[in-house]
C-alpha cells in the first residue's frame, strides 16, 4: 500500500515536472526556438489547432523563425494567432511562408522574462508540495485504519519528503537554466 502512494505521487511529480518544461519552452529568450511558437493556436477551418499541426517550424538562422504552413491558405490565420499572442513579435508573410524576425532583448523585457520564469517555477513548487500534503493525507488514512504500523507510516513520510526534495531541485535546476538562457546575450 505504501508503495502505491509513492509511486503515484512520483508519477503526479513527474507530470508536474514536464509541464514546468513546457512552460519554460513558451518562455523567451534571445534565440529563436520552434518550441516559442508551438503552443499558439490558430483558426484552422474553424478549429483552434496549433500551429505546429498545420505547418513545419524550424529555425534557418539564430535569430529567425520560419513557418511553412501544409495549406498556404492558412498563412492568413497563423499570422493573426501570432500577433495576438503575448509573444510580442511582428510575424512577416510573403505568400507562401511566414518569417519571423526575434528581435534583440532589452535588459527590462529579460528581468521581466526571468521574473516569469521564476513565477512559473514557484507555481510549480506549490504543485509538487501540494502533492506531498495529499501522499502525506493518505497515508495518515493508511496508519488510522490500521493497514500500516506506525515506524512504516514514519519511513513512507520520510521517502515522500525526499521525492519532493527531489522534483523540487529539479524544478530549481530547470530554474536556473532558463534564466542563463534569457539572460545571455
Amino acid at each position: 500500500m505504501i508503495n502505491q502512494v509513492i509511486s503515484k505521487t512520483e508519477r503526479e511529480m513527474e507530470k508536474v515536472l514536464q509541464e514546468t518544461k513546457q512552460d519554460f519552452a513558451t518562455i523567451r529568450t534571445g534565440r529563436a526556438k520552434p518550441s516559442l511558437v508551438e503552443g499558439i493556436t490558430a483558426n484552422y477551418y474553424g478549429t483552434a489547432t496549433p500551429i505546429n499541426q498545420m505547418a513545419k517550424i524550424s529555425a534557418p538562422e539564430p535569430r529567425q523563425l520560419l513557418i511553412q504552413p501544409w495549406d498556404n491558405n492558412v498563412l492568413e490565420d497563423i499570422e493573426k494567432a501570432i500577433l495576438t499572442s503575448d509573444l510580442d513579435l511582428n510575424p512577416n508573410n510573403d505568400g507562401e511562408v511566414i518569417r519571423i524576425n526575434i528581435p534583440q532583448l532589452t535588459e527590462e523585457r529579460r528581468k521581466e522574462l526571468v521574473q516569469l520564469a521564476g513565477q512559473k517555477a514557484e507555481d510549480n513548487r506549490i504543485l509538487i508540495r501540494n502533492l506531498r500534503r495529499d501522499a502525506n493525507s493518505e497515508l495518515e488514512e493508511l496508519e488510522a485504519a490500521g493497514d500500516i504500523s506506525e515506524d512504516n507510516y514514519h519511513r513512507a513520510l520520510d521517502e515522500v519528503q525526499e521525492l519532493t526534495d527531489q522534483y523540487i531541485q529539479k524544478i530549481d535546476d530547470l530554474l536556473a537554466k532558463k534564466e542563463n538562457d534569457i539572460l545571455e546575450i
